[in-house]
């Protein structure tokens, strides 16, 4: 894939709230998250980990807990991505945390990108009630969801969405 090959694959991903029931094999999602732990992490120690719910029931309460977002329960699997402070906070203390925070949210972005590169829809959710997930989860509590990346068979936006102007975003020397 050439330079421009690859921007008009991150130019043609766009957040899916719309999916059919068709379920997703195993192996593609062994496929993202074989691609996600790729992914670059403070001094490689990965502090991320991921519940993977299928379950049309435990999709519901992730559902209620994230604002009733149906989408969340629609999709094939719900991907919760999490970040591991106790992994990362070993070697850097309370700078870990943050750490932790990274290393999850660069996680969530390649199995976003990974599970695209397999035609796969997806869209990062993280409007929800933090303790309810963790409830509904039965997460420990050094563990904190970041994200409910929703994946399964979908149906795009008919148009992509407007983005601004990288412009907008750069700065050069100092703000």
């Amino acid at each position: 894939m050439d330079s421009s090959e690859f921007l008009g694959f991150l130019t043609s991903r766009s957040s899916v709230r719309d999916y059919t029931p068709e379920s997703i094999p195993d192996e593609e999602i062994a496929y993202i998250l074989a691609c996600a732990s790729t992914a670059p992490s403070a001094g490689n120690l990965e502090a991320w980990d991921v519940v993977i719910a299928t379950d049309e029931d435990v999709r519901m309460e992730l559902r209620e807990a994230a604002f009733e977002q149906e989408h969340i329960r629609q999709a094939a699997a719900i991907l919760v991505v999490c970040a591991n402070y106790v992994r990362s906070m070993s070697r850097y203390g309370e700078r870990g945390i943050l750490y932790a925070m990274q290393d999850a949210t660069i996680a969530g972005t390649y199995m976003m990108l990974a599970a695209h590169a397999k035609n796969i829809h997806s869209c990062w959710t993280g409007a929800f009630d933090e303790e309810e997930i963790r409830s509904v989860l039965g997460l420990p509590p050094h563990i904190r969801p970041v994200c409910l990346l929703a994946v399964g068979k979908g149906h795009p936006p008919c148009a992509l969405t407007e983005r601004m102007a990288v412009a907008d975003h750069v700065h050069y020397e100092r703000w």
